[in-house]
């Protein structure tokens, strides 16, 4: 019994890795090298493209969670991870050329997986089959998916941030620092004057844009927005998202009255580039050197890649899937990654992880985990394909089942619900072994 996995994205490498790791035959098809998507352009597979974090690290974030709980099941995606670390405060934050090095390499070593490059236009229902496309999907292959969903995808746009070479920042502009002190000082801050700020404000709401000519009703996903799209909500409002200035001590003047500070994080091992974090941008290249420029210490960099904005298509989960990502229509089919709902790089991960971990259970007529809502792995697959209207979900406690006791301080009732969730998910794996 072969398992056809379609894309060698985060989601399609953790269920192929599940798969085999179970004794079951996969065949990943991927398209690169022949044919790359618009945000696409490393040749190995698992390549991150908007950012190079995978965010918070502790347990007591539901995305720390969440990965502790992959962790549980041999997670490559963590391994990689792990391997491919770059420091980043509290946030897990990788080499992207390293993670999916470490990734590509493992996944095509392994005996049991055989990697076909082709683009892949149908779908054979009556195979077990992941597709893991991903939010950027072919046309060809959108077009079959439609068709096996019964109507229209959903989209909404993303969108990817900026990246500079360290020896061309300006050292005596900024200094390193974690907010809060959280972590090591791992962070390159660029402080703003009231002044330097609203002439850099005034300068992103009024440059151009580059055109999205494909789609006329343009949506836009809140937790990747393009920073220009979130300065014209006011002018205030990046002082309460990515240039937010609290928790930040300039060690150069031992003071914290920065009146906006742009973050840069570390972008590979080396250290040699960093990203702009929370600067998702639609800007024309042009225009994103001319403004970002004007950020303190900015004024000489060197932009080695510029933020570049995309479709990201997903299906309607309620309508298509059931709690295991398994269509309702077609049970040998499965999705898995971004394209079923779920937000995020580890989001999008854990997903397939579940696919390939439960499929393997499937096909070797075991009995398949059952999400729970009292995990945050399986809060997501039970939040897409109940919710009444879908927009793409993180990993968050809103989700989870709370506790049946009121813990006042919320860092003890996440850290409690976290211990509970790893508990259970430990007790449920040795009883499935």
């Amino acid at each position: 019994m072969k398992v056809r996995v379609i894309g060698a994205g985060l989601a399609g490498c953790e269920a192929a890795h599940q798969l085999a790791k179970n004794g079951i035959e996969v065949v990943l098809c991927e398209m690169k090298p022949k044919k790359y998507s618009p945000a696409h352009s490393m040749e190995g597979f698992a390549e991150l493209v908007c950012s190079n974090s995978l965010k918070a690290d502790r347990i007591e974030n539901a995305c720390g969670l969440l990965k502790e709980e992959m962790r549980l099941f041999d997670s490559i995606t963590m391994r990689a991870a792990d391997v491919a670390r770059v420091p980043a405060g509290g946030a897990l934050a990788v080499d992207r050329e390293v993670f999916s090095k470490v990734i590509t390499d493992e996944i095509k070593n392994n005996p049991l997986i055989t990697v076909e490059c082709a683009e892949v236009y149908d779908i054979n229902t009556d195979e077990y089959t992941v597709i893991a496309t991903g939010p950027l999907t072919s046309d060809g292959l959108c077009s079959t998916i439609e068709k096996l969903c019964g109507g229209e995808s959903l989209y909404f746009y993303d969108a990817a941030a900026p990246v500079v070479t360290k020896e061309s920042i300006d050292f005596d502009r900024v200094f390193y620092g974690a907010r809060y002190g959280r972590g090591t000082d791992d962070y390159i801050n660029c402080p703003f004057t009231k002044d330097e700020y609203d002439a850099f404000y005034d300068a992103l709401i009024s440059a151009e844009t580059a055109p999205l000519k494909t789609f006329e009703n343009q949506k836009v996903f809140e937790g990747c927005m393009p920073v220009e799209t979130m300065a014209k909500r006011g002018r205030e409002t990046l002082l309460f998202g990515p240039l937010k200035p609290v928790g930040l001590v300039n060690p150069k003047t031992g003071k914290d009255d920065a009146h906006a500070v742009v973050q840069l994080r570390q972008d590979d091992m080396a250290g040699s580039i960093y990203n702009l974090v929370g600067f998702q941008t639609n800007l024309k290249w042009g225009e994103q050197k001319r403004v970002f420029s004007m950020i303190p210490g900015l004024e000489n960099a060197e932009f080695v890649r510029y933020g570049v904005m995309h479709r990201n298509t997903y299906i309607n989960a309620p309508d298509v899937l059931d709690r295991f990502y398994r269509m309702k229509k077609y049970p040998k089919v499965f999705f898995a990654g971004q394209i079923t709902g779920v937000e995020g790089y580890v989001e999008s991960a854990s997903s397939g992880l579940m696919v390939g971990y439960n499929l393997a259970k499937l096909i070797k007529g075991e009995e398949m985990l059952e999400p729970d809502i009292k995990t945050a792995i399986g809060s997501l697959p039970l939040y897409i394909t109940t919710t009444e209207r879908l927009q793409p979900m993180n990993a968050n406690f809103g989700i989870i089942e709370g506790l049946n006791q009121r813990v006042k301080n919320k860092i003890d009732r996440y850290r409690m619900i976290a211990e509970r969730s790893l508990d259970l998910l430990k007790t449920k794996l040795g009883t499935q072994q």
